[in-house]
């Protein structure tokens, strides 16, 4: 395929107006201005008005709960999760992976080309939930990052989840061998990489964290958490820890490249310093964390003091739209917000939802950037309608403009999306089904 007459955005610095690209197979093999020189045997897409951009990585999220949405709209995180708990605990297969399709599906519209998933709810008669998700995956034709999550900290304990919710350690440890076993491909050009997830600190023992970054590093894969989304959770570590969210995880092995943590708002300038040099990822999610009142990131200096920062959606229980090109949007409006109108540029957020993610992923080298040799993930905006013609800046038409209409999604070479509609999967039929599920799982919470 070649793609030509765009405006390339390589997100390295360049900026090719009237550009082309060239796909053969699964890779960039051309990226240069005006035409491209050889198209015998190539299919041609004229991308006049339209705006070419990596695809977009979306580093957290809770696919299953697409099928949760509009539940406990004002209520604050602790009440939000008291109140959803016990829907989510009846989930199983099936709602499962009509929740990731539909989820997937709706992040595949809005430009995401790569998602992980941070699963942790494993009802025990609920069947194999973390096979479902990596079906619809494939379905949907999404590269994959689903982590394999745990919650061992039930009330009875002081923790937070019902404790019908929560696993044995040991069973934990065993699950998590098991998914990487079976399903973690670290082999170049991989659609499937498998990450070690126990949920928060507030969810999961001390023994936990500690074995699991013990086995993730064993077994060369990643950990990812939740932390510092809220000052209950800080005062939570204080009281039951007698330090801060970060001491306490660090003391377990839980910083450096290898790892990111979602959300990671309420750092005070110490921690900040300590996640930048010990380079430690942070997925920002703004919407989610507006939603619930959490806060606000602090995504400048985190960036400045060398983080690895990538967008996530989180879970659709908290972000009803899944949509990662707002985050974008989001990403840049709110860090104005609060550090001044040279706080984070249209180009810092770009970047963000692009290499910055893939930087957190370990996947910097293969996605991320229009390059030559990287893998084709690859989204091509229209950009000459009513909304965004007239804009002077393609790049903010896009991020801070109206969303525009996705002429086509590549990943891995392959079309997932067309003219603004998936090619790969029914979204009314599973919007029908998606509907159905929801209204299934709160009968059996009521």
């Amino acid at each position: 395929m070649i793609i030509e007459n765009a405006h390339v955005v390589t997100v390295t610095g360049a900026e090719i107006a009237g550009g082309h690209v060239v796909v053969e197979g699964n890779r960039i093999t051309a990226v240069g201005p005006g035409p491209a020189a050889d198209r015998e045997g190539h299919r041609v897409v004229d991308a006049r008005g339209g705006l070419l951009t990596p695809g977009f990585v979306n580093t957290h999220n809770h696919l299953y709960q697409w099928v949760t949405r509009g539940l406990a709209v004002d209520h604050t995180l602790f009440e939000w999760l008291t109140t959803l708990y016990p829907v989510w605990a009846g989930i199983d297969e099936h709602s499962v992976h009509a929740g990731a399709t539909g989820a997937l599906s709706q992040l595949a519209l809005t430009g995401c080309t790569t998602s992980t998933d941070h699963h942790y709810v494993f009802p025990r008669e609920g069947g194999d939930v973390f096979a479902a998700e990596i079906r619809a995956a494939a379905e949907v034709g999404l590269r994959f990052h689903p982590c394999r999550g745990s919650m061992d900290l039930g009330r009875r304990d002081g923790g937070l989840p019902p404790d019908h919710v929560v696993e044995d350690r040991d069973a934990v440890m065993a699950a998590s061998e098991a998914a990487i076993d079976r399903w973690h491909d670290p082999s170049p050009g991989s659609m499937l990489q498998v990450a070690l997830a126990p949920c928060s600190p507030f969810s999961v023992t001390g023994d936990l964290m500690r074995e699991s970054a013990e086995l993730a590093r064993r077994r060369g894969v990643r950990l990812h958490t939740h932390l510092a989304e809220t000052l209950d959770e800080d005062e939570f570590c204080r009281e039951r820890f007698g330090c801060s969210p970060l001491d306490y995880v660090e003391s377990l092995g839980w910083t450096g490249e290898d790892v990111w943590f979602a959300h990671g708002i309420h750092f005070d300038d110490a921690a900040v310093k300590r996640i930048g040099a010990t380079r430690t990822g942070v997925a920002h999610c703004p919407s989610s964390n507006a939603r619930l009142g959490a806060g606000i990131a602090r995504t400048r200096d985190l960036r400045d003091a060398g983080a690895r920062i990538g967008l996530g959606v989180d879970g659709a229980a908290s972000n009803e739209a899944g949509s990662l090109l707002e985050e974008v949007r989001h990403a840049v409006l709110f860090a104005r917000a609060v550090g001044g109108p040279t706080a984070l540029t249209v180009r810092d957020a770009l970047e963000l939802a692009t290499i910055g993610g893939a930087r957190v992923l370990g996947r910097e080298s293969e996605i991320g950037s229009i390059e030559v040799g990287k893998l084709a993930d690859l989204a091509l905006w229209g950009l000459d309608g009513l909304g965004h013609a007239d804009v002077a800046d393609p790049v903010a038409a896009l991020v801070l403009g109206s969303p525009p209409p996705l002429e086509l999604l590549l990943v891995d070479g392959r079309p997932v999306v067309e003219q603004d509609r998936m090619t790969t999967v029914d979204t009314e039929a599973v919007a029908r089904e998606c509907a159905r599920v929801h209204r299934t799982l709160l009968e059996k919470a009521s």
